[in-house]
């Protein structure tokens, strides 16, 4: 009896998936765990394994497509079985199986031609080339024309794998790096207007965000810190230890003792009761090509420098491969932005839900300060606290951000 693979949920935001790439062919015989696919969801790339023995009957959706969530994927069974009544539904884009069997039967000169020209289907009707998102984006940070590509998927489309096994030397022009940093940037004149498919993770940062951003009642507290004490004690235990500390590490430190000491800002809105947490988990903003990440630090207050310095690296690398799994993206109670590494002094965050607030860190700043009368040279930051005024008010995410100024200012505090 065939069975049919549904798309599963893999995340608990997760409304539809996209087919990142096939394990398997039609034809192909699989055995219970094996991984047949993998899928991009909302937050990660995940897995979708089978749980019964049988032939790969049917593939619906080929790599690049959208699937909603419990919409049809694959059809497993015995060799030879009739499932025309569980795939009449299928769209009828998909390249049916006589289709692809035709394609397989193919004279030896045409498949002597696919290898050095495109095939006419690789584009369709409007000129657009039938490319999967995957393969637009590795094409573009290559360089690579996807017109000098052979397409190798459904009715010639053209898939991760054709262009990663591009060679210039089959046709097609690369951008030309600098070889020096004198060497201007190369102009390009050929630009073009181009729709970008919306990848499922930015499909749902755009839903949440705008949701936080005009039902949450956003307002904004920006506060100065002298960071020269930071900068001491981070070049002393970074002398001392083989584990490096970076300046985010101690803002997340510094953030999670003073969510201790003002748990209204570690709080969530739920209609009727305001959720005061008793634990802190801090999620750190990823930037990714796709957007964010928001991987969570869990009880970051109980945590030494050291043990946060080597999570948070961890995180940040699974994040940047897309390996994350959503159990360590959720449970956060407070986040923390940082744009400091790509020199912005400062800016405003729009709110993480369920979180009460975020915090903003911007870069540290080479200013002249007054001391004792005089005018020396300063080194400060400038964070902002966006907070949700349904759950804070103003005085008390001031109290927040003194608190943390003041163990910024004062790292050896975070000690005691």
């Amino acid at each position: 009896m065939a069975i049919k693979i549904e798309m599963p949920k893999l995340s608990d935001t997760m409304e539809e998936g996209v087919i990142a790439k096939w394990n398997v062919k039609e034809g192909d015989k699989v055995e219970a765990g094996d991984i047949i696919a993998e899928v991009e969801t909302d937050k990660a790339t995940m897995d979708v394994e089978v749980f019964d023995a049988g032939t790969i009957l049917k593939i619906v959706p080929g790599e690049g497509d959208s699937v909603p969530l419990g919409g049809l994927i694959a059809v497993i069974g015995e060799e030879g079985e009739d499932i025309s009544d569980l795939t009449s539904g299928d769209d009828p884009g998909d390249s049916s199986s006589s289709e692809k069997e035709a394609e397989s039967k193919s004279e030896p000169e045409a498949e002597e031609k696919k290898e050095t020209t495109a095939p006419a289907s690789t584009s369709d009707e409007d000129g657009r080339i039938k490319a999967s998102p995957l393969a637009r984006k590795i094409a573009e940070d290559k360089g690579i024309n996807l017109s000098d590509v052979n397409g190798s998927g459904p009715e010639g489309r053209i898939i991760k794998k054709d262009v990663e096994d591009f060679s210039p030397s089959k046709g097609g022009l690369t951008k030309p790096e600098a070889t020096s940093a004198s060497k201007p940037a190369p102009v390009f004149d050929n630009l073009e207007s181009k729709e970008v498919k919306v990848s499922q993770m930015r499909k749902v940062i755009a839903r949440r965000l705008s949701e936080s951003k005009f039902t949450n009642p956003h307002f904004y507290e920006t506060i100065d810190i002298d960071m020269k004490a930071a900068m001491a004690a981070r070049s002393a235990l970074n002398a001392a230890n083989d584990v490096k500390i970076s300046f985010n590490d101690i803002v997340v430190k510094a953030s999670a003792i003073a969510l201790t000491r003002h748990q209204a800002i570690n709080s969530s809105w739920h209609d009727d009761v305001i959720m005061e947490h008793g634990d802190v988990h801090i999620a750190v903003a990823v930037a990714i090509d796709e957007g964010l990440m928001t991987p969570v630090i869990d009880h970051a207050d109980k945590k030494g420098l050291a043990q946060i310095s080597s999570e948070t690296r961890e995180l940040a690398g699974l994040a940047r491969d897309r390996k994350l799994q959503p159990e360590q993206m959720e449970g956060s109670t407070f986040t923390i932005s940082n744009l400091g590494m790509f020199g912005i002094e400062e800016f405003t965050a729009i709110i993480n839900p369920p979180n009460a607030c975020i915090m903003a860190v911007g870069a540290i700043r080479d200013v002249p300060v007054v001391e004792n009368g005089e005018v020396v040279p300063g080194k400060r930051m400038k964070v902002t606290l966006s907070s949700d005024h349904r759950i804070v008010d103003g005085a008390k995410a001031a109290q927040f951000l003194n608190t943390f100024k003041e163990l910024m200012e004062n790292p050896l505090s975070m000690l005691l």
